[in-house]
């Protein structure tokens, strides 16, 4: 177990300020209801669970969460069997690795977008397998502390270890908390180990991380990815982006000033 608080790897995700409000909850809708196919009933399906949160979160009205969940079950019209969850794969600017996630209802649409968003931003999309090595599944949880001292956090993960609760990958501070990393398997039991020790679990979800990464110093290769990242999550189909992109964050914050 190992924490780190270095600029090891961009994470963008859709957040409201950053899209339409519309098409953010169209986004967190499909996840609801792809989620629901397992049961309307949140206490006992941890997939939906999550979804509700991510969705309340992003201030999601809680009749559009009710009405996902009643498509999701079948008890509502335009259920989720249409939509499937795609994994697509290609490269950046540089040489960045990119993966990416969907939730489509026509594949053959999605692909045509992904493939129009890498042409037009100096990338191109690959074959499934091409980039995915080198990238892991985890477990994520979000903890929320203005100004967390390691030393505790430490403290209470090891506690964890020695309850017998989940294995703890690595963790990474920050000034408004810190991540902890498991394995993809325990994401449920890994967020209720941290919350019964008291600790500020704020969210959580799986994610992929790099596991090499591809250090860009050259301002326009490093502007090419970031647009390039920005066109794929514009997309509605698309609904998470992951890159192996890393940067002096001198220079990010140059560039994107």
């Amino acid at each position: 177990m190992a924490g780190h608080s270095r600029w090891a790897q961009i994470k963008r995700t859709k957040a409201v300020v950053d899209a339409k409000r519309g098409a953010v909850f169209t986004r967190l809708g499909r996840e609801i209801m792809v989620a629901a196919r397992a049961g309307a009933d949140p206490a006992g399906n941890f997939q939906l669970r999550t979804a509700i949160e991510k969705a309340k979160a992003a201030r999601v009205p809680n009749a559009n969460i009710e009405r996902a969940i009643a498509k999701g079950s079948g008890q509502g019209a335009g259920g989720a069997d249409a939509f499937e969850e795609v994994r697509y794969e290609g490269y950046g600017p540089g040489g960045v690795a990119v993966l990416i996630e969907a939730l489509t209802d026509n594949r053959n649409r999605t692909a045509a977008e992904l493939r129009l968003a890498f042409s037009k931003n100096g990338g191109n999309l690959g074959e499934t397998g091409c980039v995915g090595y080198l990238f892991e599944h985890r477990s994520v949880v979000r903890l929320e502390q203005n100004n967390l001292r390691e030393d505790d956090l430490l403290e209470r993960l090891l506690e964890l270890e020695e309850q017998g609760g989940p294995d703890v990958i690595s963790y990474e501070l920050d000034p408004d908390g810190a991540e902890v990393l498991g394995t993809f398997e325990q994401l449920e039991a890994l967020q209720d180990g941290l919350r019964n020790l008291g600790l500020p679990v704020s969210s959580w979800e799986h994610r992929w991380i790099a596991s090499t990464p591809c250090r860009l110093e050259e301002p326009t290769a490093l502007a090419g990815c970031l647009k390039l990242l920005d066109a794929l999550e514009d997309l509605d189909d698309v609904r998470s982006v992951t890159s192996n992109l890393e940067a002096d964050e001198a220079l990010m914050e140059a560039v994107l000033s």
